[in-house]
């Protein structure tokens, strides 16, 4: 099958090289030059495990080509997908720009049948706006589907390739069948391929997300409580999760969530409520207490030396920067907040993390804020009055912690990802917070 994709970026990259991989010829456009340009060297714009290679094998066989054409990726394709991006806008709604932007460009360049598909994230009713935007400028024939993507940073790949379930939200049999036999090898161990009503199919997005949100933020909540009593939310997250009817998933406390879905769809879904006359208590509730819970680190540093004023002069090493590990996305990392509350208050930071080094320099460059960064995780402790672990690379999960407390000014570890057990740091001499468990100090 003749495939385009309109969008370079995180889903347009991951579903135009599994596309090509299971056989089909795909065309990925964008109107970025320098981007296209760097694809077709083999280079890479994104970290994400495994894409690189799988583009690259693509490329070379011939079935997965780049260009800032987009006239000649509509006229090639038989089904388009557009993925370009769906920021946020000022008032927390989904700045539709870009996709009604192709949506016209299609409507005008297109030489035939075509089925347009929105991979975008795009609050309910944008089908509606896609096709009438097309329709203006043609009176060829086309179907618009919506076609939710579900992936997860650092495990994209996977994701796509063995989906727990594809959503397709169309009207037209014709197109089902198309989009059916498009997915058909991705789904050979009879995961569903759920076809339903184009609406219906645009909320699942946000709810699946929201879903997942208010599981994380319930349980930075609980982790918070937990440490008010003196429980251990590591142990009630096992035993809660235990429970068939909840599971484990998405239960793990930590500094709050980050990326360029969560944050961004939680506000758009909210947003869409109130323009239907209605409020969704909880999605904002969990959008409030997941900002509260990025600056709650800084909190547990501002206690531990004694006051706000004392945080002047300070050096704090960051191991992690990226919003998660196997990724080097900043958006909305918590990080950022963290970065920038303690500066705020007279600190210096020295950073590092696997991937994101370039991505987090033009991040807080945008935020108008620097920090110095290490070559390695050890390089960063140096003179460092304390270690603030934000993102759970495997790498910091078994260091050496003799070479930790011998670079640190005194022995003191904030981990905003629970890696390692309270006891031991005890008995290794950290004085050390984490998130939901009691504290352990040095000397008591």
């Amino acid at each position: 099958m003749n495939v385009g994709v309109i969008g370079t970026g995180y889903v347009g990259l991951v579903a135009g090289a599994c596309f090509a991989e299971s056989g089909n010829d795909v065309v990925c456009a964008d109107i970025s030059q320098p981007k296209i340009d760097r694809l077709n060297k083999g280079e890479i714009p994104i970290y994400e495990p495994g894409l690189e290679e799988l583009i690259k094998n693509n490329a070379a066989a011939g079935r997965l080509t780049f260009t800032t054409d987009l006239e000649s990726a509509i006229k090639f394709s038989e089904v388009i997908f557009v993925a370009v991006g769906t920021p946020e806008d000022t008032d927390g709604s989904a700045d539709l720009s870009q996709v009604l932007k192709v949506a016209a460009t299609i409507g005008k360049v297109m030489n035939g049948p075509k089925i347009i598909v929105n991979k975008s994230t795009v609050p309910v009713g944008t089908a509606d706006l896609v096709a009438q935007e097309i329709g203006r400028h043609t009176q060829v024939p086309f179907d618009v589907v919506s076609n939710p993507e579900f992936l997860k940073e650092g495990s994209a790949i996977e994701d796509f390739m063995k989906p727990d379930r594809v959503v397709i939200g169309t009207g037209s049999v014709q197109a089902a069948e198309v989009m059916r036999e498009l997915y058909a090898p991705f789904v050979r161990t009879n995961n569903p391929i759920l076809v339903m009503d184009v609406r219906s199919a645009e909320v699942t997005k946000y709810t699946a997300n929201a879903m997942l949100a208010t599981r994380i933020s319930f349980m930075n909540e609980v982790a918070n409580f937990c440490e008010a009593v003196g429980a251990d939310v590591t142990q009630v997250r096992r035993a809660v999760g235990a429970d068939s009817r909840i599971g484990s998933s998405f239960l793990f406390p930590g500094v709050g969530y980050g990326g360029s879905c969560f944050p961004k769809d939680i506000r758009a879904l909210a947003k869409t409520a109130v323009e239907n006359g209605m409020t969704l208590e909880i999605v904002d509730a969990v959008d409030r207490v997941n900002s509260a819970q990025k600056r709650r680190m800084v909190t547990k540093v501002i206690e531990h030396f004694g006051g706000k004023e004392n945080i002047k002069g300070k050096k704090f090493a960051m191991w992690g920067l990226a919003f998660k590990p196997k990724t080097d996305d900043m958006r909305e990392a918590p990080s950022l907040t963290i970065i920038h509350e303690l500066q705020e208050l007279g600190a210096t930071i020295v950073g590092f993390d696997p991937e994101a080094r370039h991505t987090a320099e033009l991040a807080l460059r945008q935020a108008g804020s620097q920090i110095e960064f290490a070559e390695t995780n050890y390089d960063a402790l140096t003179g460092a009055d304390a270690l603030l672990i934000v993102t759970e690379w495997n790498e910091f999960r078994r260091p050496n912690f003799g070479k930790i407390a011998q670079s640190l000014n005194e022995p003191v570890i904030f981990d905003g990802r629970n890696l390692f057990e309270p006891s031991t740091m005890l008995r290794l001499g950290f004085t050390y917070y984490s998130v939901g468990r009691p504290a352990v100090k040095k000397n008591g």
